[in-house]
């Protein structure tokens, strides 16, 4: 039963009656509310993944496509704390506070919504910790660096350098760090 005036269908509906007898409602844990946002944002990326043309729907994964929007967004979160540390510090410290905000929001974002996880958080951290250094030393702070350093503007080297670490880490993250 709900409540009047509620259709029970909104995924962030968290109030629901228990029973026609009780007239307060009780409050859905977060841990419900998450899960719906998760099995929405899934059912999207798989209906959008059901209708790539040319067959493509067969080859690219839901979870890529969720992996995209997601470090999509914490890619231009990178680019507005490099932006806003630059010239402030030198380069390689602005690439790295931008690249630190941008990997613990995407952890949190892909282990929630895109991949689904309920591994353990530590081990599985230590393992995207691992992957993270990797990716940082080979493509943040070497390539952006070296491209900068030859005359490539520094946003359009840090581009450059984010197509190589998306290949890395989501090839890591889908069968490395939140394998099933």
């Amino acid at each position: 039963m709900t409540h009047p005036g509620r259709t029970g269908n909104s995924l962030f509906d968290h109030h629901v009656d228990t029973c026609r007898w009780q007239r307060g409602e009780v409050r859905i844990e977060p841990e419900i509310a998450a899960a719906r946002l998760a099995a929405w944002f899934h059912r999207c990326c798989a209906a959008v993944v059901s209708r790539l043309p040319f067959g493509l729907d067969t080859v690219v994964a839901p979870t890529f496509l969720g992996f995209a929007l997601i470090n999509g967004g914490t890619f231009a979160v990178d680019l507005l704390v490099l932006t806003l540390l630059h010239g402030m510090v030198p380069l390689p410290v602005a690439i790295t506070g931008g690249y630190a905000v941008a990997f613990g929001l995407s952890y949190v974002l892909n282990r929630t919504l895109n991949f689904r996880s309920h591994a353990a958080v530590v081990p599985q951290v230590a393992v995207y910790v691992a992957v993270v250094v990797v990716n940082y030393l080979a493509f943040i702070l070497g390539v952006s660096s070296v491209l900068a350093a030859v005359g490539v503007e520094y946003h359009l080297a840090r581009i450059l350098s984010g197509a190589g670490e998306a290949v890395f880490m989501y090839s890591a993250m889908r069968w490395v760090i939140f394998r099933r």
